[in-house]
C-alpha cells in the first residue's frame, strides 16, 4: 500500500492541525489538568475495588459505573450474539486498554504478547504465560491447550497485534491467533474522543492513561458479530484474510495488506526524516554548513533543497549558496543548476557574511609533482566558450569532468 495509505490509519500527532480546535484545546487545558488529578485519585479507588471485588456480574456492573467518571464511557451493540460456547474472541485494535473494556462488558482473558511481565502485567488486566520468549507457534499451542480445559474463561486476541487509529484500515491479520480455535468471535470496536487523537505510535500505555484521563470523555462503542467458523480445508490464514473482511465491513474500514512490521518501519523512516547534509568528506568544513549558509531562506527549511545546495558548492565552491539554492528552487535538479551556473557570465563573489560563518579556510593540499602536472586547468567560464554552439557544448563537458576531478581530489 502506498505511504498515503498508511498514514491515514495512525495518527503521528496528538494535537489537532485545526486552528479553531487547537484554540479550545487551550482554552480547556486547566480544566483538564483538574480533571486529569482528580481522576488520578479516582482510579486508584478503582483499581483496589476491581481487585477486592471477585469476578462477576456485580463487580463488572460497579467498575464500569466507575469508570464513567473517569472519563471511559462503553456502548454495546447486540450483546446477546455473544456465544457463550465460544472461547475465542477477535477484536480490532485501537487503543491500550481494549481488552480492559471487553473485560467490562464479559470475562475474558488477555495473554500478554509483549510488554513488562509480573506485577504490572496483572495491574492492566494481561495473562502472563510462560512462553513469551518462543514462538508465535508455540503460543499458539499453548493458548489452544488453555481453550481445550473445561471451564476456561474465553481468549480475547488482537489478530493486528498493534494499533491503529480505526477510521481508515485494519492491519492484516495473523493467521497464529486463527490456529487456537475453529470457531471465533468477532468483535468491532470504534473510539472517539474529542480534542485529541485516541492514540499516537510509540507512547507508552501510561501516557495514554494520563491523556485519558485529561479529555473529557472517551467512547468506546463494542458491536458483536455471529461466531464464525473454520471451513473444511481452509487454511488458518485464509481464516484470518475471511474474518478480517467481515469486520473491515462491519467498522466500514478497508482490509489491507499492511503488517506490523511496515508500520514499524514506517515509524522509523519518519522518525530519520530530518535535515542533514551529504555524508562526502568535507575536510575541515561542519557537516551543518549548508544550514548555516541558507540561514531562513526559502529552500533552508527543505532537506532535499539543502542536500543538492552542498553537492553543487563542492563542485564550485566559490559560488554563494543563496545563488546556489535560488537556482535549486528553480531546477530541482543537481546538474541542471551546474550547467546554469558555468554559463553564465556573472562573475559570483562569495559575500563577507558567509566567509565569517564558514569558519577556517580550507587547508592546502600539497601534491606531487606528478600528480599536479596531471591535474586540469580550471579556466574562468567566460572563456571557456567558443563561437560556435557545438565548441560550447564540449567546452562545457570537459570543464564539468575537470571540476568533478577536482571536487573528487
Amino acid at each position: 500500500m502506498e505511504t498515503r495509505g498508511i498514514e491515514q490509519m495512525f495518527d503521528f500527532q496528538r494535537l489537532p492541525s485545526d486552528g479553531l480546535i487547537l484554540l479550545l484545546l487551550l482554552l480547556y487545558s486547566p480544566v483538564g489538568l483538574c480533571l486529569m488529578l482528580l481522576r488520578i485519585f479516582i482510579g486508584v479507588h478503582v483499581f483496589l475495588v476491581s481487585c477486592a471485588l471477585p469476578d462477576s456480574f456485580i463487580r463488572r456492573f460497579i467498575v464500569r459505573v466507575m469508570c464513567s467518571v473517569l472519563g471511559l464511557h462503553i456502548r454495546q451493540n447486540s450483546p446477546r450474539l455473544r456465544d457463550k460456547s465460544v472461547k475465542l474472541y477477535v477484536c480490532n485494535h485501537v487503543t491500550q486498554f481494549d481488552h480492559n473494556i471487553i473485560n467490562l462488558l464479559t470475562s475474558c482473558n488477555t495473554p500478554l504478547l509483549e510488554g513488562p511481565s509480573g506485577f504490572v502485567c496483572w495491574a492492566r488486566g494481561f495473562m502472563e504465560l510462560g512462553t513469551m520468549a518462543g514462538s508465535r507457534t508455540e503460543l499458539a499451542e499453548t493458548l489452544h491447550g488453555y481453550c481445550s480445559a473445561p471451564g476456561a474463561l474465553p481468549l480475547l486476541l488482537f489478530p493486528e497485534e498493534d494499533t491503529t487509529n480505526g477510521r481508515a484500515g485494519l492491519l492484516k491479520f495473523s493467521s497464529w491467533p486463527f490456529s487456537v480455535a475453529d470457531s471465533v468471535q468477532p468483535v468491532a470496536m470504534t473510539v472517539k474522543r474529542p480534542l485529541i487523537s485516541v492514540n499516537v505510535p510509540e507512547s507508552s500505555w501510561l501516557t495514554e492513561l494520563l491523556w485519558t484521563f485529561f479529555v473529557p470523555f472517551t467512547v468506546y462503542q463494542v458491536r458483536w458479530h455471529l461466531p464464525v467458523h473454520r471451513q473444511d480445508g481452509e487454511s488458518h490464514q485464509e481464516f484470518a484474510n475471511r474474518v478480517q473482511e467481515l469486520l473491515a465491513t462491519e467498522l466500514g474500514v478497508v482490509s489491507t495488506q499492511i503488517t506490523k512490521a511496515d508500520k514499524a518501519e514506517h515509524i522509523k523512516r519518519k522518525r530519520h526524516t530530518v535535515p542533514h547534509t551529504t555524508q562526502l568528506n568535507l575536510g575541515a568544513r561542519p557537516r551543518t554548513m549548508a544550514q548555516g549558509f541558507l540561514g531562513s531562506g526559502p529552500g533552508a527549511e527543505n532537506p532535499g533543497v539543502v542536500r543538492m545546495a552542498q553537492q553543487v558548492k563542492e563542485v564550485l565552491p566559490d559560488i554563494p549558496l543563496s545563488v546556489i539554492t535560488r537556482d535549486l528552487l528553480q531546477t530541482n535538479c543537481v546538474d541542471a543548476t551546474i550547467t546554469n551556473l558555468l554559463e553564465s557570465s556573472d562573475q559570483y563573489h562569495t559575500d563577507p557574511a558567509e566567509g565569517a560563518t564558514s569558519g577556517p579556510a580550507r587547508p592546502q593540499i600539497s601534491t606531487t609533482p606528478s600528480v599536479a602536472a596531471s591535474s586540469p586547468t580550471i579556466k574562468p567560464a567566460a572563456k571557456s566558450f567558443g563561437r560556435l554552439p557545438a565548441d560550447r557544448h564540449m567546452s562545457l563537458q570537459e570543464r564539468k569532468a575537470a571540476l568533478y576531478e577536482y571536487a573528487r581530489r
